[in-house]
């Protein structure tokens, strides 16, 4: 029977729409202006609650709910976004700022039932949101000559462990090689023997003068791009470990070009705090436990529910570890950490581990930032400064089991342990130094005029377009408007469902699907129109008209979509919001313009001896 679907394909066709329904919902429930208190131990008392809800009505500032979630942070929602820096100081003033944190944040307001089912809102970008941009250089060559120099002071503690005579100094050029010179062609011969094995990864090369004999190392180039990579890798890991921290939604940290990393910070306004974390530096120590009736200076440090008294004496500082892997012992099949010392630090704990096989080793922590600190300045004002403070902390305790070298494992932990253990270490510090080449503020007043202006382009082009289709083409555009109403919809739920970050470019891209998605309606309904023209039956026609009018529309389409996923796959920032949203409303205008409104154009008039069809035409439309 024409222009009827089975029941199969009217049942896709309401699952979804059912599925768009719920799956953009959480974007009607748009998040609260809030601040965030966390403690340095994780704890959040109700009494320090109570005493920045307290400073806030004290001042007059109108909040609406507060509560302590379950991660232990607390949430003060406000009324007005423009008050949160001043909510901030406030409370900054009523706790003690050497033991909380305060940030601004935005709170979540979806529905727990939505929740329950995955449903969460389109994150914003920064120029909808606000928040702060930074374009960070990492000076990669630093830490190519960082390795280089580990390698020359490890090289003079070989020679001269093994009594092999140079002529001083065994040092590094400009040209980022090591010159060793020699006395005689024997020495230097036994000096390669010795050292070619140990560094493998360095070329060699020998030059005989008349008062010396020579011997250069150099890295490769392949080595070198090895370890600029690593060194930019293991910035991003440590930046994204940091920001962590804020609480952001959707950060963007990502390398741009081969030196730089762009930093996106959404929803942040404390421009102050996110420059404190990013520039934040941590370091690892490694101590021996003390044992009991030691007379030796001790610290005690909490640690898994109870206290570890360790050495003050530090065996390796955290400037030493080079690198740390998390990895599967083949003996045992248990995960490893594999750490890896420069030099100073494998002589340092190779002296140290040998003597005490059997006591514990305990690996400290430190991390140096600085915090946001709130004073009341003689006029009355409030003025937020940043102090440095250092926060020490122990994540793992093991026993030495043998005497450790330059490289060595720490065992014992478990799978997701070992992991974030490498982690941790691999974050403590930055691999090679960063200088800020380009910083820029986005406030939340520009942010919010943004969204405004974006939704009213939409609404306004959703308005004229529903009045065109109305006045062109009568009921037939009503089922026109009703398949673009769930476009939008459906653009909405897969963009909060992939996660795609909404930009004011991509309002743009939604704004350019609308007319499109019409468009293939405009084809159909010209189409039907011709049949009709040609005397045929309006189920004919109708039938007539999407099966022919398809083609048209695939081809169209693809040819656009082809374009958008070229425009995402080569652009950045701007360019790329403007094409996911295009991209997906492409995906969403062919089902809703062809599949939902078919389905409404079945209901109406499929089945039926229709005489009539209200699609705007002057001319009588009875056979």
């Amino acid at each position: 029977m024409l222009n009827k679907y089975p029941l199969w394909k009217n049942l896709m066709v309401l699952f979804m729409v059912v599925f768009s329904a719920i799956y953009a919902a959480p974007n009607f429930y748009p998040p609260d202006p809030a601040i965030q208190i966390s403690h340095d131990d994780g704890v959040l008392d109700e009494a320090a609650l109570d005493k920045a809800t307290a400073a806030l009505t004290a001042d007059g500032i109108e909040w609406f709910d507060a509560e302590i979630e379950s991660n232990g942070v607390a949430l003060i929602r406000l009324r007005d976004q423009n008050l949160q820096s001043r909510a901030q100081q406030l409370v900054n003033l009523a706790l003690p700022q050497q033991q909380y944190i305060v940030a601004l944040n935005l709170a979540p307001n979806t529905p727990a039932w939505l929740e329950s089912l995955g449903g969460s809102p389109m994150p914003f970008g920064l120029d909808l949101q606000g928040g702060v941009h930074f374009l960070m250089e990492v000076d990669t060559d630093a830490a190519v000559s960082k390795q280089l120099d580990d390698t020359v002071a490890s090289m003079r503690n070989v020679l001269r462990e093994e009594r092999i005579r140079y002529r001083p100094p065994l040092s590094l050029d400009n040209r980022n090689r090591i010159n060793i010179r020699f006395q005689d062609a024997e020495s230097r011969s036994d000096a390669i023997a010795l050292l070619n094995p140990a560094y493998p990864t360095l070329q060699f090369n020998t030059e005989d003068r008349a008062d010396e004999f020579l011997l250069t190392y150099t890295m490769p180039e392949t080595s070198i791009a090895e370890l600029q990579k690593y060194a930019i890798q293991q910035n991003l890991t440590t930046l994204r470990s940091r920001v962590n921290e804020l609480g952001v939604k959707e950060p963007k940290i990502q390398q741009m070009g081969p030196k730089g990393i762009l930093i996106e910070l959404p929803g942040i306004q404390d421009t102050t705090r996110a420059k404190d974390l990013i520039s934040a530096v941590a370091t690892l120590q490694f101590h021996l436990v003390a044992t009991t009736g030691s007379s030796t200076a001790t610290i005690e440090y909490p640690y898994e529910g109870s206290t570890v008294r360790v050495n003050e004496e530090i065996i390796v500082q955290g400037s030493s570890v080079t690198s740390a892997q998390s990895s599967i012992d083949p003996q045992t099949s248990l995960p490893q950490v594999n750490i890896r010392l420069d030099a100073v630090g494998a002589r340092q704990m190779n002296e140290m581990t040998r003597v005490n096989i059997g006591k514990q080793m305990a690996i400290l922590l430190s991390e140096s930032k600085t915090r946001s600190v709130t004073r009341t300045q003689p006029d009355g004002s409030l003025v937020t400064t940043s102090e440095p403070i250092v926060d020490e902390r122990l994540i793992s305790v093991a026993t030495i089991q043998s005497a450790l070298g330059r490289e060595f494992r720490i065992t014992g932990l478990g799978s997701s342990e070992a992991n974030d253990l490498a982690l941790m270490i691999r974050s403590g510090a930055l691999a090679a130094p960063m200088y800020p080449i380009e910083e820029s503020t986005v406030g939340p007043s520009l942010g919010q005029e943004n969204v405004d202006n974006g939704i009213n382009s939409v609404l306004v082009g959703f308005a004229l377009i529903v009045g065109f289709m109305l006045l062109l083409y009568r009921v037939c555009g009503i089922i026109a408007n009703i398949a673009l109403f769930f476009n939008v919809l459906m653009i909405m739920a897969l963009m909060s469902i992939v996660g795609a970050t909404l930009t004011l470019p991509g309002i743009a891209g939604i704004v350019l699907t609308l007319g499109m998605a019409v468009d293939a309606n405009v084809l159909i309904y010209a189409r039907i129109r011709d049949e009709l023209l040609k005397g045929v039956s309006i189920a004919r026609a109708i039938d007539s008209g999407y099966d022919r009018a398809f083609t048209t529309i695939l081809d169209s389409n693809l040819t656009t979509l082809i374009v958008a996923i070229i425009l995402y796959s080569i652009g950045t920032g701007p360019i790329k919001g403007f094409a996911v949203t295009t991209v997906i409303g492409i995906i969403t205008s062919l089902f809703t313009s062809i599949l939902i409104s078919r389905a409404l154009i079945n209901f109406m008039y499929g089945g039926k001896d229709v005489k009539t069809i209200s699609i705007g035409m002057k001319m009588p439309t009875t056979v």
